[in-house]
């Protein structure tokens, strides 16, 4: 907490700043160029300040290679300021807040990261200042990927699970303020997946550092989430084990029997799984010699077991069930024959501190481990947020229904866990089912509803009705509570071959039910 003290007190020290040394720098670039962020924030030191131009292709040469981000295209005029931020003796974080020169609305926001890494995401940063947002992001305490930086360095593992954003939301308010010479008038968050788990802690532990949060496909319950990936593993065992499911499989011959048994539940078959909850899936329909192409009676038992509920050995919960219809999806990692890595890495480093464990050894004994360790609580699984409720936050949580990696099933248990607690629950904190959504995005449904940067997401108008971020904008500023979320689906998910179709999905626990008509009509659905 030592950084952020210093952080706050340099805030208040500071005398107001003056034109003193900058005659004639009027316009924007002179005064990005000027500015001195690392004399406001202390334990600090200067890696870039540009000035940016609408239309510039960022090189991230010095970007860690497994972060895949080798340029962004920015869409406002800007100014990139990069930090170093010590945060303690043994850990740092990297930190970029970008300011648009149209900076209107007077709004800041913050931005997530996904699994366990420590990449910015660039294509966030974009996608929010090209709408008018001073935008920060964090390596999050470390650069790439892997969780390797973990391994016996409990400061590195503290900057990940909290201290990392709220350093940096302390930090870019601190300089947004500087720089255009008046505070935010509101301040956001928004990040799917490892991000949606940031966006409810800082809700839990910083209730004051946001008016709004998006938070979707959040990884709550988050020592539980990494034993139910570990898992998977020791059901399917590696690729080429004797009875290994290959992915030809998945994708074609469960996915297609998946679709079977399920597609025409909500009444419309469209490859879409509208209501996951009334989706139970048999694989025994699919046991040799039932037909030409099957499974035989051990890799049965392995689906039976994949799809069901993950327990501890006295049938306790562990966590929900995996998503019916992500199959196609799901082989990539969790059914591909070999150790999902998150969840690899944080046994690894963190939970027992060996870097040869071998990931074929997991059983639920380490879950608990892992969940009884708790990290700077990093668990992430409230059951109510009163201070933020109590400063009027807003959150709004989506995920999709044939998500690949955190099933939808756990943010419906932990909107219900929440709402037990507080029967006015929809007051401050929404969510809304994607159907045919995969992980934050992509998928066969109409799942594009400005989200974040990443095409066709960001093509979304800022419009409250379509466009998630708006809609937490005009929750938070005019009071305008949203009632459903209306996804688009591009032709082949590019926005210039036009929309194919819209859905408007449902608060929950309202469900998306058929009331007859063209199915690719959204007046065709109707929350109930």
């Amino acid at each position: 907490m030592l950084l952020r003290l210093s952080i706050v007190l340099a805030l208040a020290s500071l005398s107001p700043p003056t034109d003193a040394g900058r005659t004639g720098r009027t316009d924007f670039e002179s005064r990005c160029l000027s500015f001195e962020p690392e004399t406001l924030v202390v334990n600090s030191k200067l890696m870039r300040l540009a000035y940016v131009a609408k239309g510039t292709a960022l090189e991230l040469a010095d970007n860690d290679a497994s972060c895949n981000r080798d340029s962004q295209l920015v869409a406002a005029n800007i100014c990139r300021i990069a930090l170093y931020i010590e945060t303690s003796k043994r850990s740092d974080i990297t930190f970029e807040l970008w300011l648009p020169e149209a900076w209107t609305e007077a709004r800041y926001i913050s931005t997530g990261n996904g699994g366990v890494d420590g990449c910015v995401k660039y294509e966030d940063l974009a996608y929010t200042t090209a709408n008018g947002f001073a935008a920060m992001g964090t390596n999050n305490g470390h650069n790439g990927t892997t969780g390797v930086p973990f391994l016996n360095n409990p400061d590195v593992v503290e900057d990940f699970s909290y201290r990392a954003l709220h350093t940096g939301t302390t930090a870019g308010k601190l300089l947004t303020s500087r720089f255009y010479k008046k505070p935010p008038a509101h301040s956001y968050y928004i990040g799917c997946s490892l991000g949606g788990r940031m966006g409810v802690k800082a809700a839990e532990a910083f209730p004051g550092d946001y008016d709004g949060i998006v938070a979707g496909c959040p990884a709550v319950d988050f020592l539980h989430l990494q034993g139910e990936r570990a898992m998977f593993y020791t059901i399917t065992g590696p690729a080429g084990a004797p009875n290994f499911v290959r992915p030809e499989l998945w994708t074609g011959l469960i996915h297609d029997e998946v679709l079977r048994q399920c597609d025409l539940i909500d009444g419309v078959q469209d490859g879409i799984i509208e209501v996951p909850d009334k989706c139970h899936f048999n694989p025994e329909a699919l046991q040799c010699p039932t037909r030409a192409k099957c499974l035989n009676s051990q890799q049965v038992l392995q689906l039976k077991t994949i799809y069901a509920t993950y327990k501890y050995p006295d049938g306790s919960l562990i966590f929900p069930r995996m998503n019916p219809g992500n199959e196609q999806q799901a082989v990539n990692r969790l059914l591909a024959g070999r150790p999902f890595s998150y969840s690899q890495d944080w046994f690894r480093y963190v939970v027992l501190n060996d870097s040869t464990w071998d990931p074929i050894n997991y059983n639920s004994s380490l879950a608990a481990l892992a969940d009884a360790q708790n990290p700077f609580n990093i668990r992430t699984f409230p059951n109510s947020l009163p201070a933020f409720k109590a400063r009027g936050g807003k959150m709004i949580s989506y995920h999709g229904g044939q998500d690949n990696q955190i099933t939808m099933f756990n943010t419906e248990r932990f909107w219900d866990h929440m709402a037990e607690e507080d029967r006015d629950l929809h007051d401050y904190y929404r969510f809304f089912r994607i159907s045919g959504m995969f992980h934050c995005n992509a998928g066969p449904g109409a799942w594009a509803f400005g989200q974040g940067g990443g095409a066709p997401a960001a093509g979304i108008p800022f419009e409250p009705e379509t466009n998630v971020l708006a809609a937490i904008v005009a929750w938070v500023e005019e009071g305008k509570a949203p009632e459903t979320l209306t996804g688009t689906k591009f032709v082949n998910d590019t926005v210039a071959l036009g929309v194919d179709f819209r859905r408007n999905h449902c608060l929950y626990p309202r469900t998306q039910t058929y009331v007859g008509g063209n199915h690719r009509q959204a007046s065709s659905w109707k929350c109930v």
